[in-house]
């Protein structure tokens, strides 16, 4: 798969992602099983679910990052919580590709969350503080990034990457005949997991 191809189902994935479709959610969970076409996965709420593969599946993996690899200019997604001072703090960060829209809407990483996908247009790093300061759609927003935020970037996988044990996350579809359809799905991998 081409560069901008996998750029593509990644600007899918997430394209889905803030989509308020009902026929459509976000799924997080373990692998339990695979078999062929179909990946069995306990969600994170406990559900025992079973997800209808095409055979062209999209698979991404997480891959750690520093906080020193974020530069100015990069585009990444930042999920924030507020605090009581108003201040922004990233629960975790990861790159996107620039065909993801920016803007920043309510997430359910946790309750409360906000995903804010933007441009760094600063990145401060001093004893005992780190901060990104993003910017979209004319807006400036700074974040506090803890030590305790993950730092992802998604990279190309494969099905071989579809392992019971690995975590993963993904937007599935509810087919007509109720079947569970995930096009694209992005997994943990060497304990990295995908953060959003």
């Amino acid at each position: 798969m081409k560069r901008t191809g996998f750029l593509l189902l990644l600007a899918l994935g997430m394209l889905a992602s803030m989509a308020a479709d009902a026929q459509s959610m976000r799924l997080r969970g373990t692998i339990t099983d695979v078999q062929g076409n179909i990946l069995s996965v306990k969600s994170r709420e406990g559900e025992n679910l079973t997800l209808h593969m095409p055979d062209k599946v999209g698979v991404s993996v997480a891959k750690a990052i520093k906080f020193e690899d974020i530069k100015k200019g990069d585009y990444v997604g930042a999920t924030t919580m507020k605090q009581a001072d108003g201040s922004m703090v990233a629960v975790e960060v990861h790159y996107l590709p620039p065909v993801v829209p920016q803007g920043q809407l309510p997430w359910d990483l946790q309750p409360g969350s906000t995903m804010t996908n933007a441009n760094v247009t600063a990145s401060v790093a001093s004893t005992g503080k780190r901060e990104l300061t993003l910017e979209f759609k004319g807006r400036s927003q700074k974040i506090i990034v803890p030590e305790s935020a993950a730092l992802v970037r998604a990279v190309r996988g494969s099905r071989a990457d579809l392992k019971p044990g690995e975590f993963i996350f993904a937007i599935v579809s509810k087919g007509a005949d109720g079947k569970l359809l995930a096009p694209r799905i992005q997994v943990s991998k060497d304990g990295v997991r995908p953060p959003q």
